[in-house]
């Protein structure tokens, strides 16, 4: 199990419990995380960890979803947004080499489900 993903994990149990604890009466089920290919997280080492933390804990039904994003670039001289393939970043339609980043490099919850207790 890689340390990096286990400290993650460790995060999202975190969050997941502080958020519980403003909301009395409800019980967290599943939490969805959004992992983007820049942000060096293996997904399945992220699931794994994870997985190892809840088995034997209070958290042991909470259910994790994990939303994996490829890299895209945004050219700012045709607006165009495209997936990154290899490390290519010049525009494919108008050949601008000064893309931005616009999606890869997230690392974010994004929903925690929960049902009343």
């Amino acid at each position: 199990m890689a340390m990096h993903e286990l400290s993650i994990a460790t995060s999202i149990l975190q969050r997941v419990d502080a958020e519980a604890a403003k909301n009395p009466g409800v019980r967290p089920v599943k939490v969805g995380v959004r992992i983007g290919e820049l942000a060096g997280v293996d997904p399945d080492a992220l699931n794994f960890a994870f997985d190892a933390i809840v088995k034997d804990s209070a958290w042991k039904d909470l259910a994790l979803e994990i939303e994996y994003r490829k890299r895209a670039q945004g050219c700012p001289s045709c607006g165009h947004s495209f997936q990154v393939q290899g490390w290519e970043t010049a525009c494919p339609r108008c050949g601008e080499t000064q893309t931005a980043c616009v999606a890869g490099d997230e690392m974010d919850i994004t929903f925690i489900e929960v049902e009343e207790a």
